[in-house]
């Protein structure tokens, strides 16, 4: 297989993956909700204000905990884990499949330089 072929391959790959192992998990609940109005465009006019009365910028809001954090995570590494174990099983190749074109329409992915160069965090 040469080079060419590889990197569709890896392509392909990677957009079902991020679509059933990423997109359609407990992300899509945390996306789920009214998004801040800015009139600046950078979100430097939006804050939040909490239960204590601080007044917090937008750009410092967490906007995950670490429990929501921890169930996510979970999630995407069990769906990884089954999509590489399962890739062959005729109903996770359906859900693929139906999955499939919308995934191809998402940008052309590229090779990240920070997750080569990187050591453990």
């Amino acid at each position: 297989m040469n080079r060419d072929d590889e990197k569709h391959i890896a392509a392909k790959l990677a957009r079902i993956m991020a679509m059933l192992c990423v997109r359609n998990t407990q992300l899509e609940t945390l996306h789920v909700g009214l998004t801040p109005v800015t009139r600046t465009g950078d979100y430097s006019d939006v804050f939040v204000v909490d239960a204590d009365g601080r007044r917090i910028p937008w750009s410092e809001v967490s906007r995950i905990d670490d429990a929501e954090m921890r169930e996510l995570m979970q999630e995407i590494v069990n769906r990884l884990y089954t999509f590489h174990l399962e890739a062959d099983d005729p109903k996770l190749q359906a859900t693929i499949e139906r999955w499939m074109g919308t995934a191809m329409k998402w940008d052309e992915p590229e090779i990240d330089p920070k997750m080569i160069s990187r050591g453990p965090e």
